[in-house]
């Protein structure tokens, strides 16, 4: 069995994905194995110090060393490491990846936003989908969200902007840098009628199975504008007691939808289809089509 890792170190969780690979009818395909998350939250220290902390850094190491022992006992073949937007505007990032490579043996990437964008879009999610149509990806982080337009199943454009859940808890998203998101999306929508959305990440796989919509059927803006004002309705508290939510999404979930409502409203999309892949599943990807195809 071949076996491929892909850590994603984002700026609110790290996770680590291990799947099998197997060739089916001449193509490659991946089946999910294992998938860990650890919610370390690098980037209220990234965000807020623009360092991260000796203790989230020793956090940081003992994670990877234990991802570094499952993928030994999985005998993983390929794997992957990025770090995102946390890592990236950390001033000792650097210092870490070395100190990760002298302590654990793994290889870290930091990545910049373009190269988060295109692992991303490895998916190829529009594939499945109806290939007449416009489709916005949008991928909402914990530092950033990352944009692309597709029509007519080809990217035209993709931009990676420093907005996040993370960054907007800890009050450090700029009014810039909305007023720059929204410029570029109505510049490259704005001669599309009836555009759909697609969106990846934690807080919209979240949001999607909490609606109770079928699998592969599209979320509405109106039922997602209702699930927000639902959720924003409850305390932080009641929704970890009440909704049973887990701390480290409690909190994010509401500036997320806020993202992706934001979205909508100004590009006129009226649903959003979930298809529940994120960075990890695009860096698998990835690695199939450098390694095997």
């Amino acid at each position: 069995m071949l076996r491929y890792a892909a850590i994603d170190i984002g700026s609110n969780a790290v996770r680590l994905l291990i799947a099998d690979i197997s060739k089916q009818e001449g193509k490659y395909k991946y089946k999910k194995n294992t998938l860990i998350r650890v919610p370390l939250r690098l980037g209220d220290d990234a965000f807020l110090d623009q360092k991260i902390s000796a203790r989230k850094c020793s956090d940081l190491v003992k994670t990877m060393l234990a991802f570094k022992n499952l993928m030994d006992v999985y005998h993983v073949s390929e794997y992957l490491a990025c770090a995102t937007s946390a890592m990236r505007e950390a001033s000792n990032g650097m210092d870490i990846v070395k100190l990760i490579k002298a302590e654990v043996d793994l290889d870290l990437e930091i990545i910049e936003g373009q190269r988060e964008a295109n692992i991303i879009y490895a998916n190829h999610i529009e594939a499945e989908l109806d290939e007449n149509k416009t489709y916005l990806y949008i991928d909402v982080g914990g530092g950033s969200t990352e944009l692309s337009v597709f029509v007519k199943g080809v990217p035209e454009a993709s931009r990676s902007f420093n907005i996040g859940t993370i960054r907007m808890l800890d009050n450090q998203d700029k009014e810039e840098t909305w007023e720059e998101m929204k410029e570029w999306v109505k510049e490259h929508t704005k001669n599309y009628k009836h555009i759909a959305g697609i969106g990846t990440g934690g807080n919209i796989n979240k949001l999607f199975r909490m609606s109770d919509e079928k699998e592969s059927a599209p979320l509405s803006v109106q039922k997602l504008n209702s699930m927000y004002n639902k959720l924003n309705s409850y305390s932080l508290k009641e929704r970890i007691n009440v909704l049973g939510l887990n701390p480290d999404r409690a909190d994010v979930i509401i500036p997320a939808a806020e993202i992706y409502l934001t979205l909508m409203k100004w590009t006129g999309i009226k649903q959003i289809f979930v298809p529940k892949v994120g960075m990890a599943d695009g860096i698998i990807k990835m690695l199939i089509e450098e390694k095997l195809a």
